[in-house]
């Protein structure tokens, strides 16, 4: 049976015998949707098993053998992730699954937006699968955001606190959530005020995590490097630097996909995910940078966030090599 859209949290609707949509371009909300559906299917199912696929590695019979059972448990949790990269031979199968199920099936679908694979978003929409948006937050919804996740994380933290948050770390979800996060850990038990935001990010306004991100996206490493020592030396977090260049990829990559369509300027910023303003950047940096570049510079911001995650003993210098990899990934757009 085809499930509704609904606007239930997901952890109250029914998940062994639905499939849902996840589709948008914010990657936090899509990765909490997924994260709450699956945790909702083991709490109903504690057997059940799990898997999580990317659409590309979907070859062959692969996906009629994660979603007709298993042999070792009764239920299956499947999550499939970049689905705007499903091969068009699957899309029926795909389709005939996310209508009927079964029910001991409990299917997840991922799309991060923009308009490669929209037919087959299409007739999972017209066959009314159910569908969880993970759009961007607007700039001025930002505040609200924050209080929300300091809600989630059981901090105590004011309005004029969430605010001076975002003044200080940027638009970027992951790294505001990274920064929530850190204050509540730094100061437990204590409601968070703009006064000691303002105090825990001092040096900030001059040089933050975005700044150094820019630099390095801009090709000047020197610049770069200079402006991460300093910040770090005033106590800017290393997942919020990781957390800025990848923010900073992330977009200059979906803007490489997306400018070959020639879509008019609001229609490709909302396929980007940036605002309007942010085009003319892109556009710059554009003409320096290479697919392939941006992809081995993905992969030196993936290992140097594993690695201030606790893989290695010094954090800074994993930073410092990160951003001279980058820099090398950048000439290969240049040469």
């Amino acid at each position: 049976m085809a499930s509704q859209r609904t606007s239930r949290p997901a952890s109250t609707q029914q998940t062994f015998g639905s499939a849902l949509l996840v589709t948008g371009t914010e990657q936090l909300i899509a990765e909490r949707i997924v994260a709450e559906r699956v945790t909702a299917a083991r709490r109903a199912e504690p057997s059940a098993e799990v898997t999580k696929v990317v659409a590309v590695e979907l070859e062959g019979n692969r996906f009629a053998e994660l979603t007709g059972g298993s042999l070792f448990a009764a239920a299956s949790i499947v999550v499939v992730e970049d689905l705007a990269n499903l091969s068009q031979d699957l899309f029926d199968a795909v389709l005939a699954t996310a209508k009927d199920p079964g029910p001991e099936l409990c299917l997840t679908l991922v799309h991060g937006g923009g308009q490669k694979g929209k037919g087959l978003l299409d007739k999972l929409k017209k066959a009314k699968v159910e569908v969880a948006e993970a759009a961007p937050v607007k700039a001025w919804e930002l505040p609200r955001w924050v209080s929300t996740e300091a809600r989630r994380l059981r901090i105590q933290m004011d309005a004029e606190a969430a605010q001076a948050l975002v003044d200080a770390v940027g638009h970027d979800l992951r790294a505001l959530a990274g920064a929530v996060s850190q204050l509540g850990s730094d100061w437990q038990d204590q409601t968070i005020t703009a006064a000691m935001i303002q105090r825990y990010f001092a040096g900030r306004a001059d040089v933050t995590s975005f700044a150094v991100a820019d630099d390095i996206m801009a090709g000047n490493p020197g610049q770069a490097l200079e402006k991460l020592r300093w910040a770090l030396s005033t106590g800017v977090a290393h997942v919020l630097v990781t957390s800025a260049v990848a923010n900073s990829l992330r977009g200059l990559g979906k803007y490489l996909d997306a400018r070959s369509a020639r879509l008019p300027e609001g229609q490709l910023a909302r396929e980007v995910g940036v605002p309007p303003w942010k085009l003319k950047d892109l556009s710059r940096l554009s003409r320096s940078w290479s697919a392939e570049g941006i992809s081995q510079a993905v992969q030196a911001v993936a290992k140097a966030d594993a690695q201030v995650k606790g893989a290695a003993s010094d954090p800074d210098f994993a930073l410092e090599q990160m951003l001279l990899a980058i820099d090398r990934a950048h000439r290969v757009g240049r040469d």
